[in-house]
């Protein structure tokens, strides 16, 4: 690979991925860069030759990093980029921010982005992947988003710059998200955190949260989340396409279909990618059969299957 520019942050070659994503699986990256501050990833991406691929991670809780690993820079945003503040109704995070933790703190403050709080991730993901549950989206409440360009420059994105979709959005290729602005309405602290807590529990409840998963697989077919309500209607939800294709608990190697929740794809210990991978398109495979509905990956999935 091309010489590299010196940082001040951290620069490390061939550094295996498995360790950063909640599957704990996956080959090593080229190289992984964690960036003292903004100013050293503008400097970096700026020196860096153009044709060296860039891909951004967060806490790896949506990711699947194939056992050959990823011809690319990895950046990973750590310290630095996880202050949260809140003015008013506005909450502004860095992107390495966690969800719940942006949740919890804005909730203290009166602010109501709970649906948040179970959300897996940081705040990077959740703009880059429109977030949601109990019918609230991130869309709904981002005003502002700032990237460092794939050229080294400092831009803010509007919501309509990103063109905000069912768990998706258009984030220009090779951008890095540093920190987004939010706002939300007001409420009562106490009532939004016994609402969190009750969310909690209900996730507990009905989702693996003790096993190896990374959140949701497949995205729902009708292209909207659950809402959490009693009239929320489950005709068109992955986990119940499925069941009907009798995949719930399905196993590949150490790949297995959750027992406890059937749209999330977990590691029993052993797993490789390709394992998980394999399983998955199992799955889309009987989902097809049964009921011609073809399910989209919601977990990404990148790099390289391990060479034979």
């Amino acid at each position: 690979m091309t010489t590299l520019p010196a940082p001040k942050g951290r620069l490390s070659r061939a550094r295996p991925l498995s360790d950063l994503t909640w599957l704990r699986v996956g080959g090593p990256a080229d190289y992984l860069f964690q960036p003292a501050d903004i100013e050293d990833l503008q400097a970096f991406l700026q020196e860096l030759p153009a044709e060296t691929p860039i891909f951004p991670i967060g806490v790896g809780s949506n990711l699947i990093v194939r056992d050959g690993g990823l011809r690319a820079v990895v950046v990973r945003l750590g310290r630095g980029f996880n202050t949260i503040s809140v003015d008013g109704n506005t909450v502004t995070a860095g992107a390495a921010a966690l969800d719940a933790h942006v949740a919890r703190k804005a909730a203290d403050a009166g602010v109501d982005l709970t649906f948040l709080r179970t959300i897996p991730g940081s705040v990077g993901g959740a703009v880059r992947m429109n977030a949601g549950c109990y019918g609230s989206y991130t869309a709904d409440v981002l005003r502002k988003a700032t990237i460092v360009t794939r050229q080294g420059d400092l831009v803010d994105l509007t919501p309509e710059d990103l063109n905000f979709r069912y768990r998706q959005t258009d984030l220009p290729e090779g951008a890095v998200l540093i920190s987004a602005v939010f706002e939300a309405p007001s409420g009562n602290p106490e009532d939004l955190h016994t609402r969190m807590e009750a969310q909690l529990k209900k996730r507990d409840e009905t989702q693996p949260t003790k096993d190896r998963s990374a959140g949701s697989t497949f995205r729902n077919p009708a292209g909207f989340s659950s809402t959490g309500q009693a009239d929320d209607v489950h005709d068109l939800k992955a986990w119940k396409v499925i069941d009907d294709a009798g995949m719930r608990g399905a196993t590949l190697g150490g790949a297995q279909m959750s027992p406890k929740h059937s749209n999330f794809l977990i590691n029993t210990g052993s797993a490789t990618a390709a394992d998980l991978e394999g399983l998955g398109e199992e799955v889309r495979k009987k989902v097809y059969e049964t009921s011609g509905i073809t399910l989209e990956w919601e977990i990404m999935r990148v790099g390289d299957p391990l060479k034979e």
